[in-house]
């Protein structure tokens, strides 16, 4: 014999009738992926890709009237609820780009910035919506619609841009230097503030006439977040968990101490209290000049914003579909003590 069969993984042949075990094992292996293999049940996913909300959703950004709360975020994702986020709606928008930025105006309306640098104007009832093309090519980050309903944008090369005929014309303006705009804030018709990359903060007096410097943030820090409540006084937020202070509108700073690393991404305002959302599912509440974290589901998941319902509850939002509603402590409420 030619081969060494001591060194084959079967024999060369077999004795009459019998069959090597290699080919019953893959005979039987056969059977039970064919004759046996149980019919492919789809309903659940058929079931959940018909809910409102889906767990490829990333919310973005969160507003409200009298009549609804709206949600934006990735893909064109619109949802409303007309009973404080018991039930929700998604609503179809012609765009599939991702909602940076949402904004409830005066008469009840809202706009919603989208990445490709459409400002969209939603109904009141939040079903009907019709897209404007800013005319900018710098992008867009953030929007905001000023108490007198003039709707505003800010991004890139330090880049405003305003309409107050919903969105017929618009007028522009840079400060020309190479900083994003993150957060753009209207605290009256003739005040607003807004704080960007490398630390900029800007302010105006003039309802948006001019824009200068109001100051800067210690170390360039890039806020990801803002919320002023007067001229004078306001916090921003960002990565690892730092929160920063201000009472002279933005001239200095002061870090206050916050329970977590994790990046802040929003600020909500409910009444005398004011909460901070972040990543794995994180909210602070303001106490005394420092900021502690409520209990909240240890989810790997960002909240990014959120708005303050009826009942005294908090509803945030953030990735993967993520909506919590929080009972507002009654202490956060009470409490107007800031600190410095």
């Amino acid at each position: 014999m030619t081969v060494d069969q001591k060194n084959m993984p079967y024999p060369m042949e077999c004795p009459r009738g019998k069959v090597p075990t290699p080919l019953i094992l893959a005979g039987l292996s056969a059977l039970l992926l064919t004759g046996c293999e149980a019919p492919l049940n789809l309903e659940a996913v058929r079931q959940q890709s018909q809910q409102a909300i889906q767990r490829t959703d990333f919310f973005q950004s969160v507003a409200q009237n009298d009549q609804i709360v709206a949600i934006a975020g990735n893909n064109g994702a619109l949802l409303v609820s007309e009973n404080s986020g018991s039930d929700w709606q998604r609503v179809p928008v012609q765009t599939t780009e991702s909602f940076l930025s949402l904004d409830t105006c005066p008469d009840g309306s809202f706009i919603a910035l989208t990445f490709n640098n459409h400002l969209c104007h939603g109904s009141p009832a939040g079903t009907q919506w019709t897209a404007h093309e800013l005319p900018s090519q710098e992008q867009m980050m953030t929007a905001d619609c000023a108490p007198d309903g003039t709707w505003w944008v800010g991004g890139s090369f330090t880049t405003l841009q305003s309409s107050s005929d919903q969105g017929a014309t618009w007028q522009e303006t840079s400060l020309n230097e190479d900083a994003i705009l993150t957060n753009l804030q209207f605290l009256d018709p003739e005040t607003a503030l807004a704080t960007g990359e490398y630390g900029l903060v800007l302010k105006t007096l003039d309802g948006g006439e001019t824009w200068d410097y109001a100051g800067y943030l210690p170390d360039e820090f890039y806020p990801h977040a803002a919320y002023f409540e007067s001229a004078d006084e306001g916090w921003v937020g960002g990565l690892n968990g730092f929160i920063y202070h201000t009472t002279d509108g933005g001239e200095t700073w002061d870090r206050q101490p916050t329970d977590t690393s994790m990046p802040v991404f929003g600020f909500v305002k409910a009444g005398n209290a004011l909460f901070a959302l972040g990543d794995n599912a994180t909210v602070l509440a303001l106490s005394g000049g420092s900021w502690t974290g409520l209990e909240t589901p240890n989810q790997p998941l960002y909240l990014r914003d959120g708005v303050v319902l009826a009942d005294n509850q908090l509803l945030v939002a953030g990735g993967r579909g993520l909506l919590l509603q929080l009972d507002i402590p009654v202490a956060s409420v009470a409490s107007n003590n800031r600190g410095n």
